[in-house]
């Protein structure tokens, strides 16, 4: 008697098909809760032990992300190389050099008493090295593929072509931990220069590209639902510079001469400041989208871990001014950001298993809809009705 063939199930490496850049986002999403909180103002002695913890299970997801992500190239080039044709996708590159970054930044801020300063700055070296590397990659070779292979027009413009642009600005602002750690004189400076021009040349680009997110979405209207979130993205830049000339600020003494370091120090003031209040302004601006798509039926997307690096990076913006201006107010703002952070991280992390574990979240993608008020479909970046 001759039966019905049952169906095989997929290879583990078939599963993979489907794994885009965009899932570093959990890497940084993850690492940003430890290091922020460690930044936070006042006695931290109490739950660092919960920040480590926090930072070693970002550690654990990157090299599972990592070892993911080679047997995606090692399997499925052709879906990789249409990743990287693919403007939707490709700028999620810059997420590979964030969560490389972040997952180096926080060993030596959260993770230094779980594995000692010694690997804490061992793995930071070559995290920061390699991510950096990546990062300046990213920085050019995204926007020469969206300039001379992707066929994109200004209607199309979401924050998410911020990413690339945004990774050198990490390496500026985490860049500075490092700097106590090399011999004295040159090398100490050189770094700590070399940070200083990262910052600027993100800047810079990050300048370039928002005035066309920031049009697109007055002249074309909403984003699709699914992308909504990547509206909290704007904030990245912005917290992140904010931290970057603060920490080139405190590590300057000693390594730049006079009257450089003190005015490195005015500088934070002075560019922290009103950048920051542009940052609560954008975060009013993009929590009002949200409130609205989510009325309007926004579901879970791994877009939602848009929610939580940019928010971090304001948190340690914030407790970098309370430092240099000795505010209460920044204190304050600080805190309030950081439980924002730790919602965003816990809804974000929640979805994204039950995403996992219903095979939502590996499928093969359908393509965004075109209309934004039907924005709802499983998009190119993880997105699930």
């Amino acid at each position: 008697m001759v039966t019905a063939a049952q169906p095989l199930p997929l290879p583990r490496a078939a599963r993979l098909r489907h794994l885009g850049p965009n899932w570093y986002a959990s890497v940084m999403g993850t690492a940003v809760v430890g290091s922020a909180g460690v930044a936070l103002p006042g006695p931290v002695h109490g739950p660092h032990g919960l920040f480590a913890a926090v930072w070693a299970l970002s550690l654990l997801l990157l090299l599972t992300l990592l070892a993911a992500r080679a047997l995606h190239w090692s399997h499925h080039r052709d879906q990789a190389r249409a990743h990287l044709l693919d403007p939707a996708m490709a700028p999620f590159y810059g997420c590979l050099s964030m969560a490389l970054l972040a997952v180096g930044g926080g060993a030596l801020t959260a993770g230094r008493e779980l594995i000692g300063t010694r690997a804490a700055v061992t793995l930071d070296a070559v995290l920061f090295t390699a991510g950096t590397v990546i990062g300046l990659g990213a920085a050019v070779a995204v926007p020469y593929l969206m300039a001379v292979r992707h066929r994109v027009d200004a209607a199309q413009a979401t924050p998410v072509w911020l990413l690339p642009l945004v990774a050198p600005m990490v390496s500026a602002a985490l860049g500075p931990l490092l700097v106590p750690h090399l011999p004295p004189g040159q090398p100490r400076e050189t770094l700590l220069l070399a940070c200083f021009a990262l910052f600027g040349l993100s800047l810079l680009a990050v300048l370039l590209m928002l005035p066309l997110v920031f049009a697109r979405l007055i002249t074309a209207g909403p984003l699709p639902l699914a992308l909504t979130p990547t509206l909290f993205l704007v904030l990245g830049p912005l917290g992140q510079s904010t931290t970057a000339v603060a920490l080139i600020a405190e590590a300057a003494p000693g390594v730049v001469p006079a009257p450089y370091d003190r005015g490195l120090g005015v500088f934070a003031v002075l560019y922290g400041v009103p950048v920051m209040g542009f940052a609560l302004l954008w975060l009013v601006l993009a929590t009002a989208h949200v409130v609205r798509a989510r009325r309007r039926g926004m579901g879970f997307a791994l877009t939602w871990w848009a929610f939580t690096f940019p928010v971090g990076t304001c948190v340690t913006g914030a407790a970098a001014l309370a430092r240099h201006t000795g505010l209460a107010m920044y204190d304050a703002l600080a805190l309030g950001l950081y439980g924002v952070l730790v919602a965003a991280w816990i809804a974000a992390a929640w979805g994204t298993v039950r995403g996992l574990l219903s095979g939502a979240l590996l499928a093969a993608p359908r393509p965004a809809p075109a209309a934004p008020r039907s924005g709802t479909g499983r998009t190119r970046s993880g997105a699930v009705r």
